[in-house]
């Protein structure tokens, strides 16, 4: 997975953490948990606010 595979990267954080509330995600740990998913293998370095934001309005429609 890289920054770009949005709705991939939703998807697993949903399964990851099931009981989260998206909404209450700060974006250093919404970074520190996409870069440890399994299957994650892009640059840590290249995520912005601008991607975080999009992963979690993906996760947010995931969740619902």
């Amino acid at each position: 997975m890289k920054w770009t595979d949005t709705i991939q990267i939703a998807e697993a954080l949903f399964d990851t953490h099931p009981d989260i509330d998206p909404l209450t995600v700060r974006f250093t740990d919404l970074h520190r948990w996409v870069t440890e998913l399994e299957g994650f293998t892009d640059d840590p370095a290249r995520s912005g606010e601008k991607i975080l934001e999009a992963i979690q309005m993906a996760w947010i429609e995931e969740a619902k």
